[in-house]
């Protein structure tokens, strides 16, 4: 029989990357079945009642509160259990030089404290980003946001309002930016250069950046937009506001559009905006096979190809020849949702069929998918980080499919991406070794790519390093760990 407990404090908001993090290690303690600290969004209380830690406390609280919903074997340990979430809830947060000084507690006081400001990053539940987007608008903002689960419907009135103020409207769900030399959200270190970027991908952008700089060149901007902009009912807002502001900028040589392949009628206007230009564009529609582009402009399939195109000049990322184990599968387990729909993109063209749960054209949902599929998952999408973090943030996402994967009779070889950069894990290739040492006997070969530079917080030197001493090869892109993974199991990537 366990006991439930739940507190409501209100109208108290704290980041879920760290909530998560204090639920994980009040669930830890002895006695305690389940820990949950949210925020009381709609989404979040259904999360709650389907962990079954939910109680008529919690399910009264609002969006605003913060709900501490425990699960536990008896009352003692609920209680020593409530006991230490409100300490981490209560500790003192630390501070050194100015920043103790600087705490604005709204938009107007930031802007106030400092009004040479231009723009504004927001991670708020998706229930309140629309509203402070609007807030930061109406005061000479441009706003990235972070946040995701906001209606299209708010994205294409904020973007609408943004492009009727002059102003940059990057995403919803707009997950890396690169502006004037400063990273944001998830990005890299990297340097300036006179390639401009304009991504409706986060990961995308990380790993063109990425080549670019690890190959000699530079980067002047990198603009995200929010996955959803090349959708028909945005139009492209962003991006074609991006492509301006790009094409304007003397310091920027050559410029290099990101995305999934857009609708039809969407792609045409960004080429034709594209066409106008007098620099030469690479434009990367990831999977795309085919399509007519201006004169200045070259169409290309994967990542790796963008940032080539971008250099002028072959990365020579060639694929060394691996042994071939015929009659398994490919099992993918992807923290990058662009780098999941490249590997599709690279295994249909070598004649694989393949499942995913964000499936590109071609590929099939897992629930349709044949007994021999090769299967490729991005750990990003909602259902798997539903109450948890993305797995760039909290590689342990990954353990459990990783698990699963690696002790599959069917499956032959496993590739993975490791990212680097601002806001992702401390030491994510030292979670993933750690992750397999209970692992007692892993015959299935792994093929990791680290997605990174030598500037990050990680050291792309130090997590190759990791790797290499566990007996893993680091792979100097995502396409080469593809077609190194397919080659394994027959298939000439």
């Amino acid at each position: 029989m366990s006991i439930i407990v739940n507190e409501v404090r209100k109208g108290t908001y704290l980041d879920s990357v760290a909530l998560m993090r204090m639920s994980r290690s009040v669930a830890a303690a002895e006695g305690v079945a389940e820990c949950g600290m949210m925020m009381a969004t709609p989404a979040n209380k259904r999360i709650m009642a389907d962990a079954g830690v939910l109680g008529p406390d919690g399910e009264a609280a609002g969006p605003g509160d913060l709900v501490i919903a425990i699960r536990a074997r008896d009352r003692a340990a609920a209680d020593a259990a409530l006991a230490a979430a409100r300490h981490h809830l209560d500790a003192p947060k630390a501070t050194t030089g100015d920043a103790a000084a600087w705490a604005p507690r709204s938009l107007r006081a930031a802007v106030a404290a400092d009004p040479a400001a231009n723009i504004a990053l927001i991670s708020v539940p998706g229930a309140f980003a629309a509203a402070e987007a609007r807030k930061a608008l109406n005061r000479g903002l441009n706003v990235m946001m972070f946040s995701d689960n906001v209606p299209i419907e708010d994205e294409v009135a904020l973007k609408l309002e943004a492009r009727a103020k002059g102003l940059l409207m990057m995403g919803p769900d707009c997950g890396t930016a690169i502006l004037g030399g400063v990273p944001l959200a998830f990005a890299n270190v990297v340097p300036r250069g006179a390639i401009g970027i304009v991504g409706a991908s986060g990961t995308g952008i990380q790993e063109v950046s990425c080549l670019i700089a690890n190959h000699g060149g530079g980067i002047s901007h990198a603009i995200g937009t929010g996955g959803r902009d090349l959708k028909k009912e945005v139009g492209a807002i962003t991006t074609l506001m991006a492509i301006d502001l790009l094409d304007a900028d003397p310091a920027t040589t050559h410029i290099v559009i990101i995305s999934k392949p857009p609708a039809a009628d969407v792609a045409a206007k960004v080429l034709e905006r594209v066409g106008r230009s007098k620099k030469p564009f690479t434009v990367c529609f990831i999977g795309a096979r085919d399509g007519a582009v201006p004169m200045n402009a070259r169409l290309v399939g994967t990542l790796t190809a963008a940032a080539e195109s971008a250099l002028g000049r072959s990365l020579a990322t060639a694929v060394p020849p691996v042994s071939a184990s015929q009659n398994k599968r490919v099992c993918g387990l992807f923290a990058g949702g662009t780098l999941c729909a490249e590997a599709q993109y690279i295994a249909l063209s070598a004649g694989a069929e393949v499942a995913s749960n964000v499936a590109i054209p071609g590929a099939v949902e897992p629930s349709k998918a044949a007994a021999q599929s090769h299967l490729l998952l991005d750990l990003g999408d909602d259902e798997y980080t539903q109450g948890r973090p993305h797995p760039m943030i909290e590689p342990s996402v990954r353990d459990a499919p990783l698990r699963a994967a690696l002790t599959d009779p069917s499956v032959g070889a496993i590739v993975l991406d490791v990212v680097l950069g601002y806001g992702a894990s401390a030491d994510p290739a030292g979670h993933l070794v750690r992750s397999l040492q209970p692992i007692a006997e892993r015959a299935v070969p792994l093929f990791v790519s680290i997605v990174g530079t030598s500037g990050d917080p990680q050291s792309l030197a130090a997590q190759k390093a990791t790797l290499a001493a566990a007996g893993i090869e680091a792979y100097a892109s995502n396409a080469a760990a593809t077609r190194a993974a397919f080659r394994a199991v027959g298939i000439a990537a």
